[in-house]
């Protein structure tokens, strides 16, 4: 028996309250639009929407024993604080593409091409790494809800350096709380690996980050399926539709982001030591445990849309099943009413003689009550037929 949830509030078009529709998985999906430069722009050239958001800078600085955080509001303050601890390791977050002036200055003080930069701020780009002489360019694509409920579709960049890891997205969703809490406790080997290492626990965190995702849309397939056997409707064909989308979405960048580290493992870096690529190898293990959900979950909702035609076909069966049966009892009623209305004469309108075989029972005082009885009996009759047969029960609900 289906029971009355959250699921079926939103399938019924029943007011939720803001905390029950955090529960429920959005239906739309927010592709996120390319932001290129002009046709025929020079390769390498930074093009910034007029709608971006001005970025904000942090700064995480940190060894075996320390750490410091602090923010900046330009590249030159955030060298100088750079160049002041040389001996430490740093993580730059920057969250935002609003400043065309601060990337212009990140690409000449850090040695990063203007291609990568251009990849950075272009909007979408397939998970990928790529190397360079002094640094990795890593593409990553964190996927969660956002406050509508619409699946947001984000794009990560990370440089990993010797000394130092700059991660850039473009919204101000934080991805990486439990990162910045095991730097803040100094818990496992985060604060004591270097900056390599914590361009691991970013990749990490991207694909762990999957797994919840999954596993709310595994619920919601799992209640969606509950529906599609007891009371499908049109809310139940598109939200199986919705759901194919999201996995399509879900599958190409699971699938990029699988390439990514298995690329990174088969061509070893300088930056990655022994044990962070060990610790990769675990990241690259839970690509393919996503993988493999996300093929299962196409095959259900696959099957979802038979399941949801066999009901509409096995309720459009009842309600034909039903009428039927209506149809039936009254067919040997209909007949007798058409049969005594005839309007047979009981004597010749000549002669005035009496036509006994014309419908005696127009003679008979108690005719008209015969008739109903007879007509009675006949429905009860079909009815008990009818339920001994197994046609009727009036448990289900139609």
């Amino acid at each position: 028996m289906f029971k009355f949830s959250i699921f079926t509030k939103l399938l019924i078009a029943i007011p939720m309250s803001h905390e029950e529709k955090r529960k429920i998985p959005g239906r739309k999906i927010s592709f996120k639009k390319h932001k290129k430069a002009p046709p025929g722009s020079a390769p390498g050239t930074i093009s910034i929407a007029p709608d971006a958001v001005k970025p904000v800078i942090k700064i995480y600085s940190y060894d075996a024993d320390i750490l410091e955080q602090q923010e900046a509001s330009s590249s030159g303050e955030l060298m100088q604080l750079l160049k002041s601890k040389p001996a430490l390791s740093h993580w730059i977050e920057i969250k935002g593409f609003g400043d065309k002036q601060l990337f212009e200055e990140l690409t000449t003080h850090f040695n990063i091409h203007r291609l990568e930069m251009e990849d950075v701020l272009s909007g979408y780009q397939r998970p990928k790494v790529e190397e360079s002489q002094d640094h990795l360019f890593i593409v990553s694509r964190p996927i969660c809800y956002n406050s509508d409920f619409e699946i947001q579709d984000d794009q990560l960049s990370i440089f990993i350096f010797e000394n130092f890891t700059i991660s850039i997205q473009e919204k101000q969703t934080d991805y990486f709380l439990p990162v910045k809490e095991r730097l803040q406790q100094n818990r496992g080997l985060i604060r004591k690996s270097g900056a390599p290492y914590l361009g691991y626990a970013l990749m990490d965190a991207v694909v762990d980050n999957y797994f919840p995702f999954l596993e709310q849309l595994g619920n919601f397939l799992d209640e969606l399926e509950d529906k599609l056997l007891t009371a499908p409707d049109v809310y139940s064909l598109q939200n199986i539709q919705a759901s194919k989308r999201k996995l399509i979405l879900f599958r190409r960048v699971a699938w990029s982001e699988r390439e990514k580290l298995n690329e990174i493992l088969r061509n070893p870096s300088r930056l990655f030591s022994d044990i962070a690529r060990r610790y990769l190898r675990d990241t690259y293990d839970h690509t393919i445990q996503v993988m493999d959900i996300i093929e299962s979950y196409r095959e259900i909702t696959a099957s979802l849309m038979d399941i949801y035609l066999s009901s509409v076909s096995n309720r459009l069966n009842k309600v034909m099943k039903v009428l039927t049966i209506i149809s039936t009892i009254f067919i040997p009623l209909t007949f007798i009413v058409g049969l005594y209305g005839m309007n047979f004469s009981p004597t010749d309108p000549e002669t005035g003689a009496k036509l006994p075989l014309n419908m005696p029972e127009l003679y008979s005082p108690y005719g008209y009550a015969f008739v109903l009885l007879a007509m009675l009996i006949i429905v009860l009759l079909q009815v008990y037929y009818f339920y001994k047969k197994g046609w009727l029960d009036f448990r289900e609900r139609y």
